[in-house]
């Protein structure tokens, strides 16, 4: 009787499973889901260029303010100028990192090969850009942070036709 009873509680349940199935598909004959993209994994469909404007902006001030620090010719002068140097390389490099990692959320999440029509230089674009965001982690150099600041302006002028053109759609 005990296994009779399990028998039947099984069938009863695969019943309600079944039952589930074929009313989730007749709701989504009538309302059919809709494809979401996002750059996490909820998708909560947020993308911005802003994240990654303002870490190219502050390696590009950090750049300026470690090039502006004195020259110190006491070891008494020389600690807080150093205190500030190591301060701003850390910041420099964080900013960078901060950087590459948002270009490659709106590079890969957001932007899709339908964007490739619009923008046939893309991949070469990103690709160069995290290069330069690199380059700004290896090296205190003035040059390939004004580079990056425009490569990053030049990807979010991009960002922007897209999401313009999708809300045009």
């Amino acid at each position: 009787m005990l296994r009779r009873s399990f028998h039947d509680l099984y069938y009863t349940h695969m019943n309600i499973k079944n039952l589930l199935s074929i009313l989730f598909g007749v709701w989504d004959a009538i309302n059919p889901p809709q494809k979401v993209y996002a750059h996490c994994d909820v998708p909560c469909g947020l993308y911005s260029a802003d994240a990654a404007k303002m870490a190219a902006d502050t390696v590009v001030k950090m750049i300026e303010k470690i090039m502006a620090l004195p020259s110190a010719s006491s070891p008494q002068e020389m600690l807080p100028a150093r205190n500030s140097f190591v301060r701003m390389v850390q910041t420099k490099e964080q900013h960078a990192e901060l950087c590459k990692r948002e270009l490659l959320i709106l590079w890969t999440d957001f932007f899709k090969p339908e964007h490739l029509v619009m923008f046939p230089d893309l991949h070469e674009t990103f690709w160069k850009a995290a290069k330069l965001c690199s380059k700004n982690k290896q090296s205190i150099d003035a040059q390939a942070a004004k580079d990056l600041q425009d490569a990053v302006s030049h990807i979010a002028e991009m960002f922007a036709k897209a999401k313009a053109a999708a809300t045009h759609v």
